[in-house]
């Protein structure tokens, strides 16, 4: 059987439209549950889902502690499935999503990690600006990426699936990590991912399993995109730290590794020279870089104040810098 866990924090926006094509999804080869944690939601999400429960083989569990992660995390305590499907409450299933992640599971046995594709699903028709060049991808992720191994990194948390087996080990969620509430941060599914990884789980994508991210008029804007800057340069610097744990640490200038810094003010020059030289449109996409590098400088600060020194390795980083 297949668990579907979705958490969700006042998803009343795309809640419905979510929990319609659930009721379109083909049962797959030993059936199917969904658990769906709301995290203190203070809209309707608890109506919204309770209106379903004739309709789906549902679990409604109420997590008031906030925390993308938290709620994640207590989903877990109660699946029954031999596979756990994650993912988002605006990401829209096809119907035969399951069908192709018990498919992929079952055919690939070696495998306890299945990514599968997310595509764009736009309220309204997106500017060319969002189609053509922006930094942020607005939830889309490997379209192209054939059938096949993969790693960790290429997989997201609107679309994945793990064998139970693996977590009976007592994998969970960093409570650290994720959106709070209306606070967003990110990072917390990249950070479960390549722990698995790192414990030695194989990775499978799937073309076939895809799920449609909702995309809200109100998201498609420039602004939208600049606050989610920040933070995802926060997770990219995490993961890249995780990836590579024994790089030495680097030489820093108040806490702020100096090769960031100078990396910092390179790019804020960018960003100065092409508000009078370029288009509006490239000026964002230097503005969007320059906020996701000082999100890296922000986790680097965090992280390599916890590190220890080596001083002989540190010398030689200093010499390259």
């Amino acid at each position: 059987m297949i668990t579907v866990l979705l958490a969700t924090y006042n998803g009343a926006d795309t809640l419905l439209a979510v929990l319609n094509a659930y009721c379109e999804l083909e049962s797959p080869y030993g059936g199917w549950e969904l658990i769906i944690v709301d995290n203190g939601s203070t809209d309707g999400t608890k109506e919204i889902v309770h209106a379903f429960h004739s309709r789906l083989p549902l679990t409604y569990v109420f997590e008031p502690r906030l925390g993308k992660a938290v709620a994640q995390n207590t989903g877990l305590s109660g699946i029954n499935g031999d596979l756990v499907v994650m993912t988002d409450d605006d990401a829209l299933p096809k119907p035969d999503w399951l069908v192709q992640m018990r498919l992929a599971a079952d055919s690939e046995p070696t495998y306890s990690v299945f990514g599968g594709v997310i595509v764009p699903r736009w309220e309204i028709p997106p500017e060319d600006w969002i189609l053509h060049g922006s930094p942020y991808t607005f939830g889309a992720t490997h379209r192209d990426t054939a059938e096949g191994p993969t790693t960790a990194s290429r997989v997201h948390g609107a679309n994945m699936a793990i064998r139970s087996a693996v977590l009976k080990d007592g994998y969970l969620f960093d409570t650290s990590l994720g959106p709070v509430g209306s606070r967003y941060r990110v990072g917390e599914d990249t950070d479960f991912l390549q722990t698995l990884s790192d414990a030695g789980c194989t990775v499978w994508h799937c073309e076939r399993a895809v799920v449609e991210h909702i995309i809200l008029k109100g998201q498609m804007t420039k602004a939208w995109a600049l606050r989610r800057a920040v933070p995802k340069g926060r997770a990219d610097y995490r993961r890249q730290l995780k990836e590579d744990p024994n790089s030495p640490r680097p030489v820093c200038w108040l806490g702020v590794p100096r090769y960031m810094i100078r990396e910092i003010l390179t790019q804020a020059a960018r960003w100065v020279g092409a508000m009078f030289t370029q288009s509006a449109d490239a000026s964002f996409r230097e503005q969007w870089q320059l906020y996701f590098l000082v999100g890296h400088a922000i986790e680097g600060r965090v992280l390599h104040r916890k590190r220890p020194v080596n001083k002989k390795r540190q010398v030689l980083v200093s010499n390259m810098n």
